[in-house]
């Protein structure tokens, strides 16, 4: 883990979970048109820090993804960055 605060990575896993309940669910679970509005919301919000801090949550994102046991949640936080608009392919 890098060294920061020990609420960075809880916020930045939070962020990347509601992320991929959005991402995942079911269109009587929420209205697809609020799913994407929303996941584009924290994109442009993400998108929207300084360079360091951008840095610093991307490195928060590989840390927390090498640590997880779930495939599936592994790949999310692995796949999030380029998803997210983060950083090009």
């Amino acid at each position: 883990m890098t060294d920061t605060d020990p609420l960075v990575p809880v916020l930045a896993g939070l962020v990347v979970d509601v992320v991929r309940f959005l991402d995942s669910c079911e269109d009587d679970e929420v209205a697809p048109d609020s799913a994407v509005k929303m996941m584009e919301s924290v994109s442009w919000v993400l998108g929207q820090l300084p360079q360091d801090q951008r840095e610093r949550f991307l490195t928060v994102l590989a840390d927390l993804a090498q640590a997880e046991q779930d495939p599936g949640r592994r790949e999310f936080l692995e796949n999030f960055p380029v998803a997210s608009g983060l950083v090009e392919e």
